[in-house]
């Protein structure tokens, strides 16, 4: 014990050490490159996408700075590249702003808070995830119409969130760590009473009612005696119907078979034999998100009885917008780069978790479309609201960084008990956030000369121009 002791004591003095060469005050530093161009790598970001959709997804951009943020994580990349860090390295989140925490079912039916999403996924330089939660509360303070100077303080109470639960989970056996989770009932027992604790226990509630038997009903009827799911073009519709993927000759519901069929063998022996209860009988193409909008996304309707159903996603991976600054996955399948940091980061993952290959040699990823997922919502919450929900991000990211990439005690060494690297991420949020402020100004004219087609979500039909 006391080797182990002596050990964890000799990591933690090495992250401390990398303070010398990497001062903790210069996280607050960022100068934009001469070479970015924003509307520029919008435009590459766009071109392998479903191109009638691609209006939509800026439509939705417009709606504030904050949304147009959640789309350009991309650009993000690009940007911290360029920015100090300590070395250590761990596996991250890849596209980690506050939308993407949320509520979301252990296979036991639990209620976990955590990052629920993994699609930029690869492993990387902790302080990036950071970096990018910071700003995105930054812009949704703004969004709420708080002073700078508030937004500052939920930027210092998220990092000193983030130094706090990192030094505990540094300090955890391995295996306590491993098993280490955030549920719902964790929260509301870590908040004061108050709004926030309200609002926490209303997200439950609606949690528990999102479901595949709930989503059946309202997404679902019979149709000559076949239960189809029901089309909302341009946000859900079957492939077969849309002129931009009748390029392909190819019908999608046996294209699904043989993308599930792929699938299934990526599952454990025991999760097949669940699976295999379940029939295939409709797939559909489905917006999801903001900056997915126009990847390729499938919803499979699965029956084990008429009224017994499950709902899969299946969602187009491509390579992390971090792969060009941290190196290539270790994994040739962008599905299963997904899958495995998923696993890695989350205290508990969705049992239907795999990965498949799809036409044109595309790769996905396939989780339920609803198990229980929840997200805030950042209309309704006031400054204080704000703080606790950033607390709580960053005690959950902190979790998944000392989880999966074992490197939590150089981590903790770095950034100690001192609120140094609170004020200079404070710093560099409001930094990065009017540079986000800038670029959407940027984006907004682009719209507005036509040099990006926009669609802001009128009642009107979109056109159909593949």
């Amino acid at each position: 014990m006391a080797d182990a002791a002596h050990s964890l004591n000799l990591r933690v003095a090495a992250g401390r050490a990398l303070r010398r060469d990497c001062p903790r005050r210069t996280h607050a530093l960022w100068r934009p490159s001469p070479q970015r161009d924003p509307i520029a790598m919008l435009q590459r970001s766009s071109e392998d996408r479903v191109q009638h959709l691609v209006p939509i997804r800026y439509g939705r951009m417009l709606q504030s700075p904050f949304a147009f943020y959640r789309a350009t994580a991309l650009l993000h990349a690009f940007d911290l590249a360029d920015t100090p860090h300590s070395g250590i390295r761990t596996q991250l989140c890849g596209d980690c702003h506050l939308m993407n925490f949320g509520g979301f079912a252990t296979p036991e039916r639990n209620l976990l808070f955590g990052i629920n999403d993994f699609d930029e996924t690869l492993p990387g330089f902790w302080e990036w995830d950071l970096k990018r939660l910071t700003t995105s509360f930054v812009l949704a303070a703004r969004y709420r119409s708080l002073s700078d100077a508030k937004a500052r303080e939920i930027v210092q109470r998220l990092v000193a969130s983030y130094r706090h639960h990192i030094d505990q989970y540094a300090a955890m056996k391995t295996l306590d760590l491993w098993h280490a989770s955030i549920s719902f009932d964790d929260v509301r027992r870590a908040l004061p009473a108050g709004a926030m604790r309200d609002y926490v226990g209303t997200l439950a509630e609606r949690a528990r009612k999102r479901t595949s038997r709930h989503a059946f009903d309202k997404m679902t009827a019979t149709r000559d005696g076949v239960r189809r799911i029901l089309d909302n073009p341009p946000y859900i519709f079957h492939p077969d119907a849309s002129p931009d993927f009748a390029r392909y000759q190819v019908n999608y519901r046996d294209v699904a078979f043989e993308m599930f069929g792929a699938y299934t063998r990526t599952l454990h022996q025991y999760r097949r034999h669940l699976i295999e209860r379940f029939e295939l009988v409709d797939v559909v193409f489905k917006v999801v998100g903001v900056g997915s909008v126009g990847t390729r996304c499938f919803v499979l309707l699965m029956l084990a009885d008429d009224d017994d159903p499950l709902f899969l996603q299946a969602k187009e991976a491509k390579p992390s917008v971090l792969a060009p600054y941290m190196g290539r996955s270790q994994f040739r399948h962008q599905g299963e780069r997904v899958v495995a940091g998923q696993r890695l980061m989350q205290a508990a993952s969705d049992q239907f978790l795999g990965w498949t290959t799809g036409p044109e040699g595309r790769h996905y990823y396939i989780r339920q479309l609803r198990d229980m997922k929840v997200a805030v919502e950042v209309e309704l919450m006031d400054a204080e609201m704000l703080a606790h929900y950033a607390e709580l991000c960053a005690w959950n990211l902190a979790r998944a960084h000392a989880k999966g990439g074992g490197t939590g005690p150089e981590i903790a060494g770095y950034v100690g008990d001192r609120p140094n690297l609170d004020l200079a991420l404070a710093d560099y949020a409001v930094l990065y956030a009017d540079q986000t402020e800038r670029d959407y100004d940027t984006f907004v004219k682009a719209v507005r000369a036509g040099t990006l087609p926009a669609d802001t979500g009128d009642d009107r039909a979109l056109a159909q121009t593949p």
